[in-house]
């Protein structure tokens, strides 16, 4: 399989290479070697620069801020950074520019992309997901969160008379939310129709009295997820994308976007962590085991396979296809692997994973090199961060029923 670059590409390769070279700290080791109040300080500054050299979106139409540029180009970048190890994302960016950004681009109304796409790449509004609720997770179109138009004629707007919906709800596992000022909502505006009909995604201020979020400490002792609540809160009339009713084809836009974005990258990110792995298990005289041995090789084939699978969905996205159904296999492949790999560090550290010494990362994949101070907390951060990861946007069980339903044209579950 031909799996090279175009020439402009490469040449483009190059040009990031010599950025990153110029830019990144001397003796650049990755985040994970640095203290947490480091590594947030270095993260904003790298962000600053990176918007500074229209880095932040290269793939975005330029009357929007972004850099023009091809998928495959927006890809190099993502490799060239992963390999590196540059600073990594703000969670915030990844709802604005990988989801909200690409759905908008997709779906958003020319009034819309004016609006809210500059302020995503200066970092002014930070966005987070409000799709998941305690009674619809991977049941999603069950949301009971509501939304009414109100306003108008019917007098019920206090100031100018303008339409806007009022919604009422509550949000559960939302990532970032207690540092976002923006989220997207998956609401129900119409309960007379089926229930995949009646949903709309309503772009909703954050910093408003009707907005409560309240942050979820999760098993590594990091508050990466909350809950939102909404008591009235208010949407712009015309703060609706992919119009009212039109939610459900939004949401799925959206996941794909989620279940899709990382996978050009993944084999990178997880083939370093597995570089580190196997010299874990070498510096703990585990490499001869033929248990150690037998993971550490399917290890090697999953992250072939998703090196594969990147090269597949970007010719999907080159060829101006959005992601669709097929994100699913790479769903399922990459957050199966996740939770198998680091397993297989538990299985490497042994009893040494139960005495983890100070604070770990709090984020997937900046693991730093074996031996290091912190090496043990961060390979028990990754354990534990990973038990999620076949959950969250969307279960490994959901994956499947897609999969075999959407692609295969087996029978549909029984309800």
């Amino acid at each position: 399989m031909d799996i090279d670059y175009p020439d402009e590409a490469q040449s483009f390769r190059e040009e990031i290479r010599a950025f990153l070279a110029e830019h990144l700290p001397a003796g650049w080791a990755g985040p994970g070697a640095l203290p947490p109040e480091e590594r947030e300080q270095l993260r904003h500054q790298w962000r600053k620069v990176l918007a500074d050299r229209g880095l932040v979106a290269v793939s975005w139409p330029k009357e929007y801020g972004g850099g023009g540029l091809s998928v495959i180009e927006q890809a190099v970048l993502a490799e060239e950074f992963a390999r590196c190890g540059a600073p990594e994302r703000d969670e915030n960016d990844m709802f604005g520019i990988d989801l909200l950004g690409n759905t908008l681009i997709a779906l958003g109304t020319e009034e819309q992309k004016k609006r809210f796409l500059p302020r995503i790449l200066s970092g002014e509004d930070r966005w987070c997901q409000g799709f998941s609720e305690p009674e619809a997770g991977s049941d999603l179109a069950s949301v009971r969160t509501k939304a009414v138009l109100a306003g108008g004629d019917d007098g019920a707007s206090e100031a100018t008379g303008e339409q806007h919906w009022i919604i009422n709800g509550q949000k559960i596992w939302t990532s970032a939310g207690p540092t976002a000022n923006w989220i997207f909502v998956l609401a129900r505006t119409d309960a007379s129709v089926r229930k995949h009909q009646g949903l709309s995604l309503l772009l909703v201020p954050v910093d408003q009295p009707g907005v409560v979020v309240r942050p979820i400490v999760n098993a590594a002792g990091h508050a990466s997820f909350s809950e939102v609540f909404f008591t009235d809160a208010r949407a712009a009339a015309g703060d609706v994308l992919g119009g009212v009713g039109g939610g459900w084809a939004t949401a799925m836009t959206v996941l794909g976007f989620e279940r899709g974005s990382q996978i050009t990258t993944a084999a990178i990110e997880f083939g370093r962590g597995l570089d580190w792995l196997r010299k874990l298990a070498a510096e703990r005289g585990r490499h001869t085991d033929p248990l150690v041995r037998d993971e550490l090789a399917w290890c090697y084939s999953r992250v072939q396979i998703l090196r594969y699978q990147g090269y597949r969905g970007l010719t999907t996205l080159s060829n101006g296809k959005r992601p669709g159904a097929e994100a699913a296999i790479n769903k399922v492949i990459w957050s199966e692997y996740f939770r198998r790999y680091t397993d297989l560090a538990m299985n490497i550290l042994g009893t040494d994973a139960l005495w983890a010494d100070g604070p770990g990362n709090g984020a997937a994949l900046i693991i730093p090199a074996p031996g290091t101070a912190n090496s043990v907390a961060c390979w028990l951060d990754e354990f534990l961060y990973a038990r999620a990861a076949t959950i969250y946007a969307g279960s490994s069980q959901i994956q499947r029923n897609v999969i075999g339903e959407q692609l295969l044209g087996l029978p549909k579950e029984p309800r």
